[in-house]
């Protein structure tokens, strides 16, 4: 058996280690999107040094791609990663499947990867493989018996039959009986419901009712006023849409976490330059750090993941569909862009930490405790 203070010894050289290591690093809050629907990008290993450097501190993954998941050990960036479409139905139908998913691409890494969510499936409503995502997330939750990591899925704004005004926001008939189950199960395990939300495409969609400066968030007035809610940007317009859409499907705790958007830089005339798409996403990132939240759920931030870290030339669709980076594959920038540091300063942010302090040690000591026992 050990001794009490061998035991004592090893707890505290964790917590330590935890507290003073890469998982407390300092690093922006806002994440970026990691595609990799490319032929000429730089290898993983160099591309989370550019998070690094860049202070991004979290990313979302698409799939579990092994050589990004090995770069990201030790880097102290949280990571969104997620489950191929076509792998839904496989994981919907077989726990056993499930399992193996979880043992292939996250328990070899859950001691030293931050993993932060697991997406199953990227906008399937509406669509044939629909009826698989919550079987799926359900059995992926289930066989996550370590951790506090959660699952969700990701939607597009699409799913909504009605969006404005925000408070009039409803999953439409095509998606309603797949969202209200969906959002009712991650209201009770304590998830969030991840969302692509683009400005973008409402603006060009509706030019006439849709202003420029309101979708770039410069718009100087409120454009907006729904009941005693007031918008000055879009974004939170489409968000509390969601939230409104959540309250009415009877998950009301949920949280809206946007885990795709962004401004093209080229493809579409004077709309795409890399000023406006600097203006918006240097304006999302600002409007994110300032925890202003939205006017349906003010005085939190918004989680968000701007798409994308690189331009990628094997996008199929539209012109502007290969013009979403950050950067260019050779690592420059394709417009200057800064990711500040939010700094704890208020005694809600220093509780902040120590919950995730208290998280990232409970993931560590469920190890170690189950060494203890077998001693």
């Amino acid at each position: 058996m050990a001794t009490n203070f061998e035991l004592l010894c090893l707890i505290f050289s964790v917590a330590l280690s935890v507290l003073l290591g890469p998982n407390f690093a300092t690093g922006s809050s806002i994440g970026v999107c990691y595609g990799m629907v490319a032929n000429d990008l730089p290898p993983p290993r160099e591309v989370i040094d550019m998070y690094k450097l860049n202070q991004i501190g979290r990313m979302r993954l698409y799939d579990p791609n092994p050589e990004a998941l090995e770069a990201l050990r030790n880097s102290g960036i949280e990571v969104l990663v997620g489950v191929r479409n076509e792998d839904l139905q496989q994981l919907a139908g077989s726990y056993s499947a499930a399992e193996n998913w979880v043992a292939t691409y996250i328990t070899p890494y859950s001691l030293q990867v931050q993993f932060r969510y697991i997406v199953v499936g990227n906008e399937v409503f509406p669509g044939n493989s629909a009826r698989y995502v919550l079987p799926a997330m359900q059995n992926l939750q289930n066989a996550l018996s370590f951790g506090d990591i959660k699952v969700s899925t990701s939607i597009a704004t699409s799913v909504l039959g009605v969006s404005y005004p925000p408070s009039a926001g409803a999953f439409s008939q095509d998606t309603i009986e797949y969202m209200v189950p969906i959002a009712q199960y991650l209201n009770n395990i304590g998830a969030p419901l991840l969302a692509n939300v683009y400005p973008y495409f409402a603006y060009i969609g509706d030019p006439i009712d849709i202003s420029l400066p309101y979708a770039l968030f410069t718009s100087e007035t409120v454009v907006v006023t729904d009941g005693g809610l007031s918008y000055d940007n879009l974004l939170d317009t489409m968000v509390d849409a969601l939230y409104a859409a959540l309250e009415k499907a009877g998950a009301p705790q949920v949280q809206v976490v946007v885990s795709e958007t962004g401004w093209p830089s080229n493809g579409n005339g004077e709309v795409t330059t890399p000023e406006n798409a600097q203006i918006y996403n240097s304006n999302l990132i600002s409007h994110v750090l300032s925890s202003r939240g939205t006017p349906r759920r003010p005085g939190n931030s918004t989680e968000s993941y701007l798409f994308a870290m690189f331009n990628e030339n094997m996008k199929p669709g539209a012109a502007v569909e290969q013009h979403w980076g950050l950067f260019y594959p050779n690592k420059s920038q394709v417009y200057p862009i800064n990711f500040p540091v939010k700094t704890l300063s208020t005694k809600l942010g220093f509780r902040n930490l120590c919950n995730g302090l208290y998280n990232q040690l409970k993931v560590h000591l469920e190890s170690i405790f189950m060494v203890i026992i077998r001693m």
